[in-house]
């Protein structure tokens, strides 16, 4: 009897044990799911901007670009529309010196990212709904008018 109270004893776990083993299981358990999601194709982890710093280079004549959009007194307008969604154009403006193109940015998949050329025969571009995917888009008009450049840039959620 006297036996069976010291095996008893001694396969007792004290605290310091206790908060060892739980503390391996729960980094075992966030490990696991580290790992599952590294491997995984279905959680893609992409950078954001190609060629980071070649992009950061060119940071200052994006601002300048930007800035020329922002000063033009009727500026260029995204809408989401039933049809798919709408750039529109100065008004003021010859549509035939309008030069570009729009980039379609999707931040969650780099697959579904596209550009469309500026080609206009009134001031409107419409992009058909047919190419594009509900969620958020990260949209970027690059034009240029009578040789001065222009960015603008927008965020729609496209249902």
């Amino acid at each position: 009897m006297e036996s069976t109270m010291n095996t008893k004893k001694n396969m007792r776990i004290n605290w310091g044990t206790s908060i060892v083993i739980a503390f391996i299981l729960f980094a075992s358990f966030i490990l696991y799911f580290i790992i599952k999601v590294e491997t995984n194709a279905k959680y893609e982890n992409e950078l954001v901007v190609e060629e980071y710093y070649k992009h950061d280079a060119h940071f200052g004549e994006e601002m300048v670009k930007i800035q020329n959009a922002h000063d033009l007194v009727e500026k260029p307008s995204i809408m989401n529309t039933a049809e798919g969604i709408t750039v529109r154009f100065p008004s003021v403006m010859y549509i035939n010196k309008i030069k570009g193109k729009v980039s379609f940015y999707r931040p969650s998949n780099k697959k579904l990212d596209f550009e469309v050329p500026i080609s206009l025969s009134s001031p409107t571009l419409l992009i058909p709904k047919l190419k594009l995917v509900g969620g958020l888009w990260d949209i970027s008009i690059f034009w240029s008018y009578e040789g001065k450049e222009f960015i603008s840039k927008e965020t729609i959620y496209f249902k």
